[in-house]
């Protein structure tokens, strides 16, 4: 019995390690700069480097591998990238390359045959499944959260309640299909905080907002509140955004939903407050990293 994620460990890791040591070392790392980079020692990447550690061929030629190991390498030795969104980035290609059908899928069927003619309405690597659903839109929070926490500027539009990035399924009908952050997202001296990973069912009032906006035709899969401001909402009108402005006194889904109908290109949903209630913008989009841009954007 072998798991895909013996593939990955086994196959994937070693190969994309290789590859991203030789293409640090050829843009001037050291070895023990290197080492630093990826997280490993000076011994492997020397083992890497002079080619005692066993590549697969399929992987390291895979044109989505060696595009994503160039750029990585170039973020990498410049110090754009981080190694943890250098490592984002690799989990969001493996998660596509394990798919129905993709490269490790076929790698994963090749090594345990009976997966190719399971009988079962089940199949492990179908990109329909609710679980690969589901991971695929904690990848896109994990990516998007990653973007937010290096844009310099995003806890100053962060508001008194704090602001949550979320994201759903693509059947989503309630919160429980919903991800965000528990707890959300605050300003803590000057450094906008993400206090845990993402997870499913944590987010009441921006996972309404996005639902409703589904639910009456908005094509979108994410959101995310910020602060109030009239200079925001029009920054974002120039940059191709049609906004539209909702009353959050009353029932959200409601008030949601006739924004949408009036204006069902909008990307933007914004209630200027009232008694108790502090101002917010709410920016939707189709995944949660583009949704983070478009915010990096506004800083």
């Amino acid at each position: 019995m072998q798991f895909v994620e013996e593939i990955v460990v086994d196959e994937f890791l070693p190969t994309v390690r290789s590859l991203l040591a030789s293409n640090l070392r050829d843009r001037g790392l050291t070895q023990s700069e290197v080492a630093d980079v990826l997280g490993i020692s000076q011994s492997a990447v020397s083992k890497y480097a002079h080619g005692d550690v066993t590549v697969n061929d399929r992987i390291a030629d895979d044109d989505r591998v060696r595009d994503l190991v160039d750029e990585l390498g170039t973020g990498l030795a410049a110090g754009d990238t981080s190694p943890i969104q250098a490592l984002i980035e690799l989990e969001v290609l493996i998660r596509d390359l394990e798919s129905g059908g993709d490269l490790l899928a076929q790698l994963h069927e090749e090594a345990v045959p009976e997966l190719a003619d399971h009988g079962s309405g089940f199949r492990v690597h179908d990109p329909e499944s609710e679980l690969r659903a589901s991971e695929r839109v904690l990848s896109s929070l994990r990516q998007g959260l990653s973007i937010l926490e290096t844009a310099s500027g995003f806890s100053g539009l962060i508001p008194a309640v704090g602001s949550n990035l979320v994201a759903c399924t693509p059947d989503a009908e309630s919160v429980d299909d919903v991800a965000g952050v528990p707890g959300r997202i605050f300003d803590v001296k000057g450094q906008a905080t993400v206090p845990a990973a993402p997870e499913f069912g944590v987010s009441e009032h921006v996972a309404r907002v996005l639902l409703a906006a589904r639910r009456h035709g908005a094509d979108v899969s994410a959101a995310i509140n910020v602060r109030y401001d009239s200079e925001l909402i029009d920054e974002l009108a120039e940059a191709g955004h049609v906004a539209a402005e909702f009353d959050e006194s009353g029932d959200v889904a409601s008030s949601v939903g006739a924004a949408i109908e009036e204006e069902p290109e909008a990307t933007v949903l914004y209630q200027t407050g009232g008694m108790g209630i502090e101002p917010l913008i709410y920016v939707l989009g189709r995944d949660a990293q583009s949704v983070a841009d478009t915010i990096r954007s506004l800083v």
